[in-house]
C-alpha cells in the first residue's frame, strides 16, 4: 500500500479521535451543567394553564415588590402590586389602583409584617382586621377573583445589621393563625408559607436572606415552587 496513503488514513482516524474525545467532554460539561442547574436553580415543573382573560396579582409590601416576578413565571400573565413599606391600611386606602384596574383572576395577597413593626398591644388583631376587610372588598368588587392569603414570612434577627426592627415571630405566628383559621376557601385560601420558610428555631433561615426579613433569590426559588400549583387550579 501507498505510504502516502496510509499516512492519511492515520490523520483522518486522528481527527476522529479528536472529534469523538471533544463530542464527549461536551456531553460531559452539559451533564454537569444540568445537574447544577437542577440542585441550585428554580426549574419549573408545571405547565400552567392560562385563558385569554387571566391576570394574576401579586398584591403586598416590599417582599412582593422585590419578587422578580417576570423570572419565575415566564410567559404567564401576572402582574406585581407590590410596593416596599406597604401596611394594610396603604392597600385599604388605594384598591382601585393597587387591585381593581387589573381585574384579577387570582390574587395572592402577601401583607402584614410592616404592622408588626408596631408595638401597639392590639397591633395583630387590627392588622388581621384589615387583611379581613381587604379580602371582603376584593371579593365585593371582583367577585370572580380567587383570593389567596400567604402567611405572613418568618424573620431572623440573629443576622447582623438585620431589618427586623420590632418584628417578632411569635406575632408572626399569632396572626398567621387567625389568617388561617379566616381562610376556609370561601373567604379565601390560606397558603402556609411560613413552615418552608424556617430554620429548627423557626426563624428564617439565614441561607433564605440577607438582612433576616427580605428574601434572597434562594428563598423566592423556595416560595415560587410552593405558589406554582395554586396558579393552575
Amino acid at each position: 500500500m501507498n505510504m502516502n496513503i496510509v499516512k492519511e488514513k492515520i490523520k483522518l482516524h486522528k481527527c476522529y479521535l479528536i472529534v469523538i474525545i471533544i463530542m464527549l467532554i461536551i456531553i460531559i460539561i452539559m451533564g454537569i451543567s444540568l445537574l447544577f442547574l437542577e440542585n441550585n436553580n428554580f426549574i419549573n415543573p408545571y405547565e400552567v394553564k392560562v385563558s385569554p382573560n387571566d391576570n394574576f396579582l401579586f398584591l403586598g409590601d416590599s417582599i412582593t415588590d422585590f419578587y422578580p416576578l417576570e423570572e419565575y413565571y415566564d410567559n404567564l400573565p401576572v402582574v406585581n402590586s407590590g410596593i416596599a413599606g406597604n401596611k394594610t391600611t396603604d392597600i385599604l386606602s388605594d384598591m382601585q389602583t393597587r387591585v381593581y384596574q387589573y381585574n384579577p383572576t387570582k390574587v395572592f395577597l402577601l401583607i402584614g409584617t410592616n404592622d408588626l413593626d408596631s408595638n401597639a398591644n392590639d397591633i395583630v388583631n387590627t392588622t388581621f382586621n384589615n387583611i379581613k376587610e381587604i379580602v371582603r372588598e376584593i371579593k365585593e368588587n371582583r367577585s370572580n377573583a380567587t383570593i389567596y392569603v400567604e402567611s405572613v414570612y418568618p424573620v431572623n434577627s440573629n443576622i447582623e445589621n438585620n431589618s427586623v426592627n420590632n418584628r417578632t415571630n411569635k406575632k408572626i405566628k399569632a396572626l398567621n393563625k387567625k389568617i388561617s383559621n379566616y381562610c376556609d376557601g370561601k373567604n379565601c385560601n390560606y397558603i402556609n408559607l411560613y413552615d418552608n420558610l424556617t430554620d429548627e428555631e423557626t426563624n428564617l433561615k439565614e441561607e433564605y436572606t440577607e438582612d433576616g426579613l427580605h428574601l434572597n433569590s434562594l428563598g423566592y426559588v423556595v416560595i415560587t415552587r410552593e405558589l406554582l400549583p395554586y396558579l393552575n387550579e
